[in-house]
């Protein structure tokens, strides 16, 4: 059987991700990013699901920062969720927000919920833990008047109660997960895929002067539409970067193999991260 690892523990966002697209196989939680990706690295599960962006928060870069400087691993799908974050608390111990003196959760659920806390929540602690299913649990498991910032998933998971409904600061929000797996051919998404992407890492060989207006020519001329470009420190020395870019259809023989010796040309360093399917999600 297939086996899945993913952001955990129970009630996670990456969870819901999992159990939107896949059916049947095999799931194990981690509880954070890295262990995650090392699983699939090493082979204890076969596909592995981690967030790497959100639309209000922007990118996690503890995802990109691991795969490109620690464990290489191929993306072979991308999955976009409709995020709804919740306010939850044990009944029997919280009934009303004046008696909330701190707020557990992930860091970037903690950050899409920034106005709200500031206005209903301004005393209260806010406490980051290490996903939405960790800080449901903890206040599970506490007789004090604390409040965690999670999902429906995670009330129905750990008994909680729903204090306040979409406390996110904007509607529209979504998250992006990637699937990794060196396995690609165990993958099987139970849904019409939407689109495809292809991601590059490009290097440059030093910080000269007009290098990001060749690289982003080399795609503009050839009319491949670039749906996000970012650069992210190599760690070898300030004002040294690489950039990720993901383009907005696959990988052909033609157009993308021109883009590569032409970059090369210039001295940069360029690697396919993977060209692959993007579900978008309903929220249920």
């Amino acid at each position: 059987m297939t086996s899945i690892g993913y952001l955990g523990p129970k009630g996670t966002f990456t969870k819901m991700a999992v159990d939107s697209v896949f059916n049947g196989e095999m799931k194990n939680g981690y509880r954070t990013i890295p262990e995650c990706i090392d699983a699939v690295d090493k082979g204890e599960v076969d596909i592995g699901v981690v967030p790497i962006e959100n639309a209000i928060e922007g990118t996690v870069q503890l995802t990109i920062d691991y795969l490109i400087h620690q464990v290489r691993l191929p993306v072979v799908a991308e999955i976009i969720v409709p995020i709804q974050q919740h306010l939850l608390v044990r009944k029997e111990v919280t009934s009303t927000l004046s008696d909330i003196h701190e707020v557990y959760s992930h860091s970037h659920a903690i950050a899409q919920c920034h106005q709200y806390l500031h206005h209903h929540l301004h005393s209260a602690l806010t406490k980051h833990t290490s996903s939405t299913g960790k800080a449901a649990e903890i206040v599970s498991n506490s007789k004090e008047p604390i409040a965690a910032i999670g999902n429906r998933l995670a009330a129905e998971e750990y008994g909680l109660h729903i204090l306040q409904e979409n406390i996110h600061d904007y509607p529209n929000n979504h998250t992006r997960f990637l699937v990794l797996s060196n396995y690609p051919e165990k993958v099987h998404i139970r849904h019409k895929k939407d689109s495809e992407k292809t991601t590059m890492l490009i290097t440059l060989p030093n910080d000269q002067s007009g290098a990001l207006h060749q690289i982003l020519s080399a795609f503009s001329w050839r009319k491949l539409n670039l749906s996000k470009i970012e650069s992210r420190p190599t760690k070898t020395g300030l004002g040294n970067y690489f950039f990720i870019i993901d383009v907005d259809q696959p990988y052909d023989d033609i157009l993308f193999p021109g883009v590569k010796s032409e970059l090369e040309a210039l001295g940069c360093q360029v690697t396919i991260l993977g060209t692959y399917p993007v579900y978008h999600m309903l929220q249920h």
